[in-house]
């Protein structure tokens, strides 16, 4: 009979998040990993499989929080509030390091998707999901009047997630006041 896990799986998984989030899948080790979460090597490798195994379970997890918040906000505001609270929260008034991460999804697009098929799949099907939530809330805005019939609730979703994308890409430059500002306006004034 297997022995149980003697810690909080979910508060390991969170951790190793952060750091793959903060440092990235490559410069972040697995004595890295032991730190942060406070396991040896053995109850890592039992848990999780490999260091690449636990980025998966990583994503997954970033992935259902980035999920669960933007459909709640779509469906608690109308589509305009919705989209610039969406975008700017993206970056906000952050000016700490969490702040200039950018997307843990996005970063491990840069840094695997070219050359890591499983990861290059996990990624598409991340993205995927997160523009279905998107389209979602399009559509619903254009049964109810709020979107233009001529409107294209999947194009319109693609360009969300695209600006989505660009917008915390840019934010981790720490760039100068009022940029990401005016990237917001100007994707929203695509949805008038």
């Amino acid at each position: 009979m297997a022995r149980p896990r003697e810690f909080d799986e979910s508060a390991v998984i969170n951790r190793a998040l952060q750091q793959f989030w903060a440092n990235g899948y490559e410069a972040t080790s697995v004595d890295d990993l032991c730190a942060v979460t406070g396991l040896n090597r053995s109850s890592l490798y039992r848990a999780f499989g490999s260091k690449r195994d636990l980025l998966d379970v990583a994503l997954a997890a970033y992935e259902a929080n980035a999920l669960n918040g933007i459909a709640r906000l779509f469906a608690q505001h109308p589509i305009d509030d919705a989209a610039r609270l969406f975008l700017s929260g993206l970056f906000g008034e952050r000016s700490d390091a969490i702040g200039r991460w950018g997307c843990l999804i996005g970063n491990c697009a840069g840094e695997l998707a070219a050359r890591d098929e499983k990861a290059r799949k996990q990624i598409r099907r991340s993205l995927r999901r997160i523009e279905d939530v998107l389209y979602d809330a399009l559509v619903r805005a254009q049964r109810d009047g709020a979107l233009s019939d001529r409107a294209d609730p999947r194009a319109l979703a693609q360009f969300l997630l695209t600006q989505a994308q660009g917008l915390r890409l840019v934010s981790k430059t720490n760039p100068p006041p009022g940029v990401l500002e005016n990237i917001v306006t100007t994707t929203l004034s695509i949805l008038r």
